[in-house]
């Protein structure tokens, strides 16, 4: 008997050591984060809010840590395509992490019965940007503003047309809120998918589509341009960068919330040092000058929340965009 006893104490020593490397081992490679170079991927085609503010942060991350911070754009399934190949194909090593957004997280949840990505897939790192949506039409489209064109939309929704990287994606959100705000049926107007603003702004600029919600950021340039017509900002007060452009609520189109937001997230159960080590890595970028200056350039400002307030946001809208999706038959 006491033969077998001492048999099973040095297995049982044994197997301790072993667990004992195994998680020192993973506490070394937590704290020798990063030894080599990370993937980034953007879960949207090139040219958009997420894929922009994500390419500052791969350079500024790159800088500070001295390795190499790729972009790599993966878009479709509104987001889905690429925030199922960072969260569950890859490994929980922070070596592919996720340029998150609404349309990812949130609303892809709330758009889809059985989402391919889940709330819980997200280990929810930071909240870097969030941005006004804006209301964006042709240039030579008949609406002189925002409250013309609700009254139109209310009055002929079989002939809105508006895009959306799908169904459950930002813009869908931005609209079906919009016409339940003026009273207008969401279920006869149209959605014209795309790959992102990159693509959806042209063509409201060619006439192919009636409406695009996308941020400020990403119409300023068409705008600018006079290839797009703004009809209004959803914001508590006018962009800064675009300070011509009234409010939904000066226009007396009241009830709007949804927002766009950016930030990055890594796979659930990924080491907590590696989370860690990102949230204070965007904890300082986002008062860094340099970093500031080029969101400047882009139109946006920064809207931090560290891991536990992100975390919270996001189930907070995630709730009120499911009642949302349920109520309008954007869930699936």
């Amino acid at each position: 008997m006491k033969v077998k006893w001492k048999a099973a104490a040095a297995a049982a020593a044994v197997l301790g050591i072993l667990l004992s490397a195994c998680t020192s081992g993973g506490s070394r490679d937590a704290a020798n984060y990063p030894k080599k170079g990370i993937e980034y991927i953007v879960p949207f085609s090139p040219g958009g809010g997420v894929d922009l503010v994500a390419r500052a942060v791969a350079e500024y991350a790159g800088k500070a840590w001295g390795q190499p911070v790729t972009v790599v754009n993966k878009p479709g399934g509104g987001g889905a395509v690429g925030a199922q190949a960072a969260l569950k194909g890859a490994a929980k090593d922070g070596y592919t992490v996720l340029a998150d957004n609404n349309s990812s997280t949130s609303m892809l949840s709330a758009g889809l019965s059985t989402p391919p990505v889940a709330i819980t897939d997200h280990l929810f790192v930071s909240k870097i940007v969030e941005d006004a949506p804006a209301f964006a039409v042709s240039a030579d489209a008949p609406w002189a503003d925002f409250k013309a064109f609700s009254d139109w939309a209310k009055a002929h929704p079989d002939q809105l047309t508006w895009t959306s990287v799908g169904p459950s994606g930002f813009s869908s959100f931005a609209v079906a809120e919009w016409m339940k705000a003026i009273g207008g049926d969401f279920s006869k107007s149209r959605m014209v998918t795309t790959k992102g603003a990159s693509e959806s702004a042209p063509m409201i600029a060619g006439g192919h589509a009636v409406l695009a919600v996308h941020t400020v950021a990403e119409l300023y340039p068409l705008a600018q341009a006079g290839k797009i017509k703004l009809l209004a900002v959803v914001a508590d007060q006018r962009s800064p960068f675009l300070p011509d452009v009234p409010t939904a609520d000066e226009q007396g189109v009241t009830g709007l919330t949804v927002r766009w937001w950016t930030g990055l997230s890594l796979p659930a159960g990924t080491p907590d040092e590696i989370r860690a080590k990102w949230d204070a890595l965007i904890a300082e970028m986002v008062q860094d000058p340099a970093f500031l200056e080029k969101l400047k350039n882009m139109k946006m400002e920064p809207a931090y929340l560290d891991s536990g307030k992100f975390s919270e946001w996001v189930g907070n809208e995630s709730n009120y965009l499911t009642d949302l999706a349920a109520k309008y038959g954007i869930r699936k």
